[in-house]
C-alpha cells in the first residue's frame, strides 16, 4: 500500500466539518469470532462511501484498535449496502434500526475491490442483535 501524500497525523476531528449521516441497509448477517484476527488497519481516518456499495461491519473491544494500527479479537458481524453515500470519519457513532452498535475505529482493506472491511470499537465482540433489512447509520459524534 502507497504512503499517503500527509501525515495522517495531522488530520484531527476539526478539519472535518458538517456532514450528512451516511445511511445503509443489512443484507447479509455473518457469525464468525477471531482471537487473533492480526486485521491490519489504514492510516486514514476517513473514507467516502458511495450509494449501492456493500461493505463488512466488524467489531471489536479492543481500546487500542485506530487506524494505522491493528486488531486480534474481531467478530465479523454483517454486510451493508450503503443506501445515502457520504463521508465516514473514524469516532462516528454507528446505529442499527436506532440502537448504538459502536464507534468507527478503522478501515480493512484487504478484500478490494470487492468490499472495505469497516471495524466498529463496542463494549464486546458478541454479535450485535441484527437482522437483514435493519437500517445502519453512520452519525457524526456529538
Amino acid at each position: 500500500m502507497s504512503k499517503p501524500p500527509y501525515d495522517p497525523k495531522r488530520i484531527t476531528p476539526d478539519l472535518y466539518g458538517d456532514r450528512r449521516p451516511v445511511e445503509g441497509e443489512v443484507v447479509a448477517i455473518l457469525h464468525v469470532s477471531f482471537k487473533d484476527r492480526g486485521l491490519k488497519l489504514i492510516d486514514t481516518k476517513s473514507r467516502a462511501v458511495l450509494k449501492y456499495e456493500i461493505h463488512e461491519l466488524m467489531i471489536t473491544d479492543e481500546e487500542a484498535a485506530a487506524p494505522g494500527g491493528g486488531a486480534d479479537r474481531v467478530s465479523a458481524v454483517a454486510f451493508f449496502e450503503t443506501t445515502k453515500g457520504g463521508l465516514i470519519v473514524t469516532g462516528d457513532t454507528v446505529t442499527a434500526s436506532g440502537d448504538k452498535i459502536g464507534e468507527l475505529v478503522g478501515y480493512d482493506m484487504n478484500h478490494m475491490p470487492n468490499h472495505m472491511g469497516i471495524l466498529l470499537r463496542a463494549p464486546t465482540i458478541d454479535e450485535p442483535p441484527l437482522a437483514v433489512g435493519d437500517k445502519v447509520v453512520f452519525h457524526r459524534p456529538g
